[in-house]
């Protein structure tokens, strides 16, 4: 009997548990949602993907609430502010537009404003194999290696040599396209030009070398900004392989002894003797 009791104690207050459970669930989905009204400013946004050196339009841009104790730098509440600036930077979708990420009212669009003050932009012709497979795209940083025939003996005999002339390059457009609609994808772009961001001096550099021999790029790792330090190879080096070399042993030299010439006989001396006889004078020779 006491178990019974126990256990029909136990079955009611289990299911009084899950009529109270029930009844306050109810009770929470009946109670209206209350909004919290966060403060707020307009900001204007990109409505969708824009690439580099885009003219900006209205069906690019629009305005959204962004919190107001959490203010962008530079951002624009108007968009009238940034109809027909080009963009310097890659906008993706609702990202706020800040005024480093676009061009100034009366430069325009295209290349131009995406160059870096002080530095120039110069093209490179490359192929399919010189462009890296198609994976230098623009934002990516390259080494410039010169291959040329140089007059290394002067009798006439070419030897080839390679180089690294410039490091460290930052890739402004790939082909004639300065967007980045396949590159956002990491895709590969073919192209024959590739135009980069150099400084004054290193464009005569560039000038220089795509006059005198071939132009390959070497694709770096954006977080590896040492300088490339190599002081060139040249064909007879590279013909030596990595193996052990031969030593080759310098010609013996063989001495030899010279007697001197045996010593001169000595030569006797010979002294002249005058002699007086009475009135007769005669001289004879004495050794």
């Amino acid at each position: 009997m006491k178990q019974q009791r126990t256990v029909i104690v136990m079955l009611i207050a289990v299911v009084t548990a899950g009529i109270a459970s029930y009844g306050v669930y109810q009770a929470i989905q009946r109670m209206p949602v209350r909004e919290v009204e966060v403060p707020g400013v307009q900001v204007v946004v990109a409505s969708e993907y824009i690439p580099v050196g885009t003219r900006l339009a209205e069906t690019h841009l629009r305005v959204a609430t962004w919190p107001a104790r959490s203010p962008v730098e530079g951002a624009f509440s108007d968009p009238k502010e940034l109809i027909d600036r080009g963009t310097v930077a890659v906008l993706t979708e609702n990202e706020p537009i800040t005024a480093i990420k676009v061009a100034g009212p009366e430069a325009g669009a295209g290349l131009p404003p995406v160059i870096p003050p002080g530095m120039r932009a110069m093209s490179v012709r490359v192929n399919e194999v010189v462009g890296v497979a198609g994976f230098v795209l623009p934002g990516t940083r390259v080494d410039l290696i010169l291959t040329v025939d140089d007059d290394g003996d002067g009798a006439g005999m070419q030897e080839a040599m390679s180089r690294t002339i410039l490091s460290n390059v930052v890739v402004l457009t790939s082909g004639t396209r300065y967007d980045q609609d396949r590159a956002k994808d990491g895709q590969a772009v073919r192209a024959t030009v590739v135009t980069l961001a150099v400084l004054p001096e290193d464009g005569e550099r560039v000038a220089l070398a795509t006059s005198e021999g071939s132009i390959s790029l070497a694709l770096r790792n954006p977080v590896d900004a040492d300088p490339t330090e190599t002081t060139g190879i040249r064909f007879a080096s590279l013909m030596k392989g990595t193996g052990p070399e031969t030593v080759v042993d310098p010609p013996t030299r063989r001495v030899v002894a010279v007697r001197p010439p045996p010593p001169a006989a000595p030569v006797p001396t010979v002294y002249r003797v005058e002699a007086i006889r009475g009135a007769k004078r005669t001289e004879e020779v004495v050794r």
